[in-house]
This record gives C-alpha cells, sequence and structure tokens, in this order.
C-alpha cells in the first residue's frame, strides 16, 4: 500500500522569461528597433527574469507563438507617444514622434496576455498602453489641462537630475501597492506629458500624484498581476528601495507562472 504527494519543494526551476517590446528609432536614415539598458538590468538583477526582446516592425502575426514562450511581459517607457486614433482623439502633439508598429503589436499583446492570465509590468508609455488597451483615453497635454501640474522633465537638466525625485505620490490606503510598499506616500521622478484621462473597463487606480493624476493602476477583477506606474522606477532601480520591491514583485508572480508550466514531482512513501 502506498499513498503519492504532488509538490514543487527542492526543485529546480528555470527563470522566468519575459516579453519586452522593443520601439522604432531612426539613426542616419536607418530604421533601428531598440531598448534601453536601464529597462533591461533591473528586470535580470532583480526580478531574476530572461529578457526576450521582441520586434514590433513586423507586424502582430506572430504574437501568439511569442506569448508560448512567455511567463509574464513586461512594458517599457519610450520617446513616442500613442497614436490618439487609437483612444478617438485627433492628433494635439504631431511634433511629437509616434510608433504605430509599436501600438499596433502592444494593444493586442496586452488583451492576449491577460486572457492567458500573464503577469504584466508596465511604465510610463507601458502604462499608457495598458490604459488604452482597455478603452481608456488620454491627456495628450496634461500641461495644459486645468488643475493639472506640468509632469515634464526639463530637457536641459543632466540626466540624474531629470530622474530625480520631483513630487509626491499618494498610495490608496490597504491596496496592494500601500502593503507592499509599506507606506501611504512615495516621492517619484516625472517626465511624461500626456497622463490618464478615464480609466480603461477593469483598472482601479493604485496610486495619485498630487493634483490628482492617476500614477499607479491594476486590475485585480482581470488578472492575477497587472501593474503599472506612470514614474520610471526602472532608473537605479537597485538604489530605491520602493523600485526594488516592484521588480521583485513582478519577478515572483512570473516565477509563479513557471511553476505552473513546470511538471509536478511524484513522491512515493510505503506504508
Amino acid at each position: 500500500m502506498s499513498n503519492s504527494n504532488i509538490g514543487y519543494n527542492n526543485l529546480k526551476i528555470r527563470k522566468p522569461v519575459v516579453l519586452m517590446s522593443m520601439g522604432v528609432q531612426e539613426r542616419k536614415g536607418h530604421d533601428y528597433q531598440v531598448m534601453t539598458h536601464k529597462y533591461i538590468v533591473p528586470l535580470v538583477e532583480l526580478s531574476g527574469c530572461v529578457p526576450v526582446l521582441v520586434p514590433t516592425c513586423c507586424g502582430s502575426e506572430d504574437l501568439e507563438q511569442y506569448l508560448d514562450m512567455a511567463d509574464g511581459v513586461y512594458l517599457t517607457g519610450a520617446g513616442s507617444n500613442i497614436d490618439p486614433a487609437l483612444y478617438g482623439q485627433e492628433n494635439l502633439t504631431p511634433s511629437k514622434a509616434q510608433d504605430k508598429d509599436r501600438d499596433l503589436f502592444d494593444l493586442p499583446l496586452i488583451r492576449a496576455a491577460i486572457a492567458r492570465g500573464l503577469p504584466i509590468f508596465g511604465i510610463c508609455r507601458g502604462m499608457q498602453e495598458i490604459n488604452v488597451a482597455l478603452g481608456g483615453d488620454m491627456y495628450q497635454k496634461l500641461y495644459e489641462e486645468p488643475g493639472f501640474n506640468d509632469h515634464r522633465e526639463n530637457t536641459d537638466d543632466p540626466v540624474d537630475v531629470q530622474y530625480s525625485p520631483a513630487h509626491s505620490v499618494r498610495l490608496v490606503p490597504d491596496s496592494w501597492l500601500a502593503k507592499l510598499l509599506q507606506g501611504e506616500e512615495i516621492r517619484v521622478n516625472s517626465l511624461h506629458g500626456q497622463g490618464v484621462k478615464t480609466l480603461g473597463k477593469g483598472l482601479e487606480p493604485l496610486a495619485r500624484a498630487e493634483d490628482g493624476l492617476v500614477e499607479a493602476i491594476h486590475a485585480p477583477s482581470l488578472s492575477p498581476f497587472l501593474f503599472a506606474v506612470q514614474w520610471h522606477p526602472e532608473w537605479q532601480a537597485a538604489k530605491n528601495p520602493d523600485s526594488v520591491k516592484m521588480f521583485q514583485a513582478f519577478g515572483d508572480a512570473c516565477r509563479q507562472q513557471v511553476l505552473k508550466k513546470a511538471p509536478a514531482r511524484t513522491f512515493h512513501t510505503a506504508a
């Protein structure tokens, strides 16, 4: 007579694979697909994940195949704005760069990742993409909206000054983020000209700036882990305890996906 127990005790698992969609950048007459070093490093060093950089210039035909290999999705910031036509507005910032290939890849990527229950972490443009993918819209010129502060950086400042703390955000009391960071308020940097206007379906605020702007979101009714912020926690993330906690939380969520896919180990004990 025997009985069996199924578990993952002492099971050595692989590192999670996380998709990072790249963006377009023109250099000397050539179009490049790029991803900034500062986004990759904390995913590797703090989240403990393996990044897979996904080109967005070839359409979304292979999106599901990319997702087959993924344990999470990481949507970074970029110098481009989302095409306002995707949320029903005319373009009020025609001089600002756009990346329509990334738009047309990332929006269906977000919806497909949610359908699969994959963890998603969005930063700056990534947060805005999540909002638009779920039916929300944007303030295109937040700095001209009555009642809101100017959240843009001074581009004449050195980079370390641009990314230094600029304002406070208040965390929603007793929310997931407040519990993770063990506080009610944190200081964040601020480098964005646009902001969330109407939240997409299923999204809930986790933090607001001093002027009331939504600065962090999640979607507990849609996903076990969908989290995004408007600021840039990736900047010198290892030196910021709040950033460390956020990247570690994302990595932990991705590791749970690996465990779900890992074959269970069966242990037999004789009676």
